[in-house]
């Protein structure tokens, strides 16, 4: 099944059931702002992809997006005096990215197919509360390395398929990591894969004593939006 949305490409992944704050200030997605509001784009409804190089995405670069993307859906919308908007938004469905149509509208508009995790066999599915608990582990091991002392890890009724996501949203982990995790169809090997990733960040911190902090608090990069 294909449908189509408009497209937001950013220099981050945004994964299943993860927050993202938003700042616009460009004329196009000040547009694609409104018509989500206005309900021109059905369902509040629009697609993030994430840029594999650089910060900018032309008409001459669209080649430049990676293929798997998440649909972010409009929580809240503040307008600015001068025009700019702060939108809240939150992950909801992964697709495929088919084909990108740069002539329609003031934005990106894509055809994209939804990507549905795969079906486990029986022994798989039997296993994967033995990796969910191991990547909790894995998890802690790594807000403890981190020095993490606010916020709180996913909830016990944080759903086996949606488990990896919840903890890799509370990490900062590489954009090659977060795509990887985006990509998976599996479960159990996304599970597998967030244990070892969170694993590996961990050992990095202790070895270096060193503190995970936010790219927003080095400064400010450049970004279209």
């Amino acid at each position: 099944m294909t449908t189509t949305l408009p497209l937001f490409p950013l220099g981050t992944v945004l994964l299943p059931g993860a927050s993202l704050p938003l700042h616009v200030f460009e004329p196009r997605y000040r547009q694609l702002t409104v018509d989500l509001v206005t309900g021109t784009v059905p369902e509040r409804t629009f697609g993030v992809v994430s840029i594999k190089q650089g910060w900018e995405v032309g008409a001459e670069n669209v080649e430049a997006l990676s293929d798997v993307g998440c649909t972010a859906v409009l929580q809240e919308a503040r307008r600015l005096p001068d025009g700019r908007f702060d939108l809240t938004t939150k992950g909801g469905r992964r697709f495929r990215l088919l084909d990108v149509d740069e002539e329609s509208a003031p934005y990106l508009v894509a055809s994209v197919q939804w990507l549905p995790d795969t079906a486990a066999p029986p022994e798989v599915e039997a296993v994967l509360p033995l990796l969910a608990e191991s990547a909790r582990a894995a998890h802690g091991r790594y807000r403890q390395a981190a020095y993490r002392s606010v916020g709180r890890p996913p909830g016990p009724d944080t759903g086996l398929a949606d488990l990896a996501y919840a903890l890799a949203g509370d990490c900062l982990l590489t954009w090659e990591d977060r795509q990887r995790l985006l990509e998976e169809t599996s479960p159990a090997r996304r599970l597998r894969m967030v244990r070892k990733v969170l694993h590996r960040e961990a050992g990095i911190l202790d070895a270096l004593s060193a503190v995970p902090a936010p790219l927003s608090e080095l400064g400010h990069l450049p970004h279209r939006n």
